[in-house]
C-alpha cells in the first residue's frame, strides 16, 4: 500500500526542532494618539525579551526585540503621529531587532507586554507620555457662588483594547464610547450641570490616568460606561459597581507611600505636610464619605435602569476595579448590558437603545445630585426653589 503522504527530511528536522530555538516574529507596528499621549503598539507572535530606553540629539525611543525577526516586505510601517514623528526599525548588532522611534520632543516611555485578547494576539505595548501641566488647585473659594457640578464620564476600553466584542462583531469600546457622548450631551443639557470625557475618540487611556482626569476637572462623580460579558450567552441584564473596602484600603496604603501622591489635595486638603497617623485618618475619612455617595449615587441609576430593561443583579455590586479607586470623587461602573448575549448585542448597536441607557443614567444622576446636591453650587439652588415656596405657601396658608 502506497502511504497516503510523505514528509521530506527537512520538514521532519523542523517539526522535531525545539519551539524555543524557532525565532518569534514582528508581525505588525501600529500607532494609537490620545490629546496627551501616543501608544505604539508592536504585534508579535510570541512574547519576547526587550528593552526599551532614550536618547536625544535628536530625541528617539529605542526598542530592543531579542530572539526575534520580520519579513520587511510584509510589515506596513506606519506613518508619524502623536509624539511620534517617524518609526525606523531594523536588524541588531548580535541579532534580534531594533525599532527606533523618531520623537518631535522629549517623552517618558512605558512599555509592558500585553497577552492575547479576543482582537489581537501577544504585544509589545509602549506608552509616550507628554509633558503634564500642573494640577490646579483645588482651593476652597472653588465652593463659593454657583458653580456647574462636574460629571466625569469615563468610556471602557479604547484604541488597541477593544474590550469584549459580541457574536455579531460589535467591540464594547465602540458601544460604550457612544453611550458616554449620550450621556454627555444630556448633562450638558441639565442646567446646573457640565460633562467632561476622559476619552473622546477611539484610544485608549491608562486606568490611573481616567482618574486623574476627572480629579483635574474637579469632578463631583465619576461614571465609567461598560458592556459586560461572559461565556454562557444567555447571561443578560444590566449592573452597578462600586469599590470594595478591601480595594479601598489597599489604596490608601499605595496613597500614602507614593510622595507625589501626598501633596496632592484630597477634598482640598494636602495630606504633604501631615504626619502618618493624621494622613491616614484624613484620606481614611475621604475615601469612606466617598464610597458612602458612590453607593448613594449608583442605586438612584440601578433604579433608572430597571425602566429600560432587565437588571442582572438588582442591588448594587462592589468590586476591586482600578478606576473606582480615586480617593475623594464617588465612582461608579455601570454595566450596560451583556454584549455577549445576542439580542442585548443588538440592542446595544441601536443609536435608540444606547440614548435610552444614557437617559437611564442621567435621571439616575440628575435624582442623586438633587436629593444631595454639593453646597454652592446651581443646582444646590435650584433644588431649594421647591421647598422654599412650599413653605411660603404653608405659612400664608395658615394653621
Amino acid at each position: 500500500m502506497k502511504p497516503r503522504f510523505r514528509i521530506g527530511i527537512p520538514a521532519l528536522l523542523a517539526l522535531l526542532m525545539p519551539v524555543a530555538a524557532m525565532a518569534a516574529e514582528l508581525i505588525g507596528l501600529r500607532l494609537w494618539t490620545s490629546p496627551d499621549s501616543t501608544r505604539v503598539v508592536l504585534d508579535l507572535s510570541e512574547p519576547v525579551a526587550w528593552k526599551v530606553f532614550t536618547l536625544d540629539k535628536p530625541n528617539r525611543v529605542v526598542v530592543d526585540l531579542e530572539s526575534i525577526s520580520t519579513d520587511p516586505a510584509r510589515l506596513a510601517i506606519p506613518p508619524g503621529a502623536g509624539a511620534v514623528s517617524a518609526v525606523r526599525f531594523g536588524p541588531r548588532e548580535g541579532g534580534g531587532l531594533r525599532v527606533v522611534l523618531d520623537l518631535a520632543s522629549a517623552v517618558e516611555p512605558e512599555a509592558f507586554l500585553s497577552p492575547p485578547n479576543e482582537a489581537y494576539g501577544h504585544r509589545l505595548v509602549v506608552d509616550l507620555g507628554l509633558e503634564r501641566a500642573s494640577r490646579p488647585v483645588k482651593a476652597a473659594s472653588d465652593a463659593q457662588g454657583e458653580r456647574d457640578i462636574v460629571v466625569a464620564i469615563d468610556a471602557g476600553h479604547g484604541g488597541e483594547d477593544p474590550g469584549a466584542i459580541g457574536r455579531a462583531g460589535t467591540r464594547e469600546k465602540t458601544v460604550a464610547l457612544a453611550i458616554a457622548r449620550k450621556l454627555a450631551e444630556r448633562v450638558n443639557a441639565e442646567p446646573g450641570m457640565r460633562a467632561v470625557l476622559t476619552r473622546d475618540g477611539d484610544y485608549f487611556v491608562q486606568f490611573r490616568d481616567r482618574i486623574r482626569r476627572a480629579r483635574d476637572q474637579k469632578a463631583d462623580l465619576f461614571v465609567s460606561v461598560h458592556a459586560d460579558a461572559f461565556v454562557n450567552r444567555s447571561v443578560r441584564g444590566s449592573s452597578v459597581y462600586v469599590l470594595s473596602t478591601n480595594r479601598a484600603s489597599n489604596e490608601a496604603a499605595r496613597w500614602l507611600a507614593d510622595r507625589e501622591n501626598r501633596a496632592d489635595l484630597i477634598g482640598g486638603v494636602s495630606l504633604d505636610d501631615k504626619s502618618d497617623v493624621l494622613a491616614s485618618v484624613l484620606l481614611d475619612l475621604s475615601q469612606n464619605a466617598a464610597i458612602s455617595a458612590s453607593r448613594e449615587a449608583a442605586a438612584f441609576v440601578l433604579t433608572e435602569l430597571d425602566r429600560v430593561g432587565q437588571l442582572k443583579k438588582s442591588e448594587v455590586q462592589h468590586a476591586s476595579l482600578i478606576v473606582l479607586t480615586s480617593p475623594d470623587v464617588p465612582s461608579m461602573l455601570v454595566e450596560t448590558a451583556f454584549i455577549s448575549n445576542p439580542e442585548e448585542e443588538r440592542r446595544l448597536r441601536d443609536p435608540a437603545h444606547q440614548a435610552s441607557l444614557a437617559e437611564a443614567i442621567h435621571s439616575g444622576v440628575r435624582r442623586y445630585f438633587y436629593a444631595n446636591p454639593p453646597p454652592g453650587t446651581r443646582v444646590a439652588m435650584l433644588a431649594a426653589r421647591p421647598r422654599v415656596a412650599s413653605t411660603t405657601a404653608v405659612a400664608a396658608g395658615g394653621t
